[in-house]
């Protein structure tokens, strides 16, 4: 286990919550190609996605959505974060910002001053798989443990893929 998986590991005991890791290969990390490998459904499948503000620079937040859906970052995290643009953040910055590599960002062990926002739907399952803070490691459990690490539940954050 790595520097930043025990981090992950170290949040989630905090938490106090059951929890379940599950190592995957690195090349299979990715939600769709995880999925399809391992056998589970992307409707319990979540990511953990940085969005970065480009008009003014400086605002950030981890969104954590299902995979079912796609982030509405031109409408609801503008707002919320109260800028002009956003974006994804590059895969560098989300790297920066988290100590995470794209494939593994997961909601536990990051910055304190980072906002975490979940999707009202990620709330909805018995249990969800997420990253695990490293494209060889996943999580599966409660999605309630987001809340416990300072999640907070947002409504339409995302928008169902058509």
């Amino acid at each position: 286990m790595d520097e930043i998986e025990r981090r992950v590991v170290a949040a989630l005991d905090a938490t106090g919550a059951a929890y379940e890791l599950i190592e995957c290969d690195p090349d299979l990390a990715d939600t769709a190609a995880f999925c399809a490998h391992y056998g589970y459904p992307e409707s319990q499948s979540a990511n953990t996605i940085v969005v970065a503000s480009r008009k003014p620079e400086g605002h950030n937040a981890a969104c954590v959505v299902l995979a079912t859906t796609r982030l509405d970052v031109n409408k609801r995290v503008r707002t919320r974060l109260g800028v002009r643009k956003v974006s994804f953040a590059s895969p560098e910055m989300s790297a920066e910002l988290t100590g995470m590599l794209m494939g593994g960002v997961t909601a536990f062990g990051l910055p304190a001053d980072l906002p975490l926002w979940v999707d009202a739907r990620v709330m909805e399952p018995d249990w969800i798989i997420l990253g695990g803070g490293s494209r060889s490691l996943k999580l599966k459990l409660d999605p309630e443990a987001l809340l416990t690490v300072g999640g907070e539940v947002v409504e339409d954050l995302a928008v169902p893929l058509a």
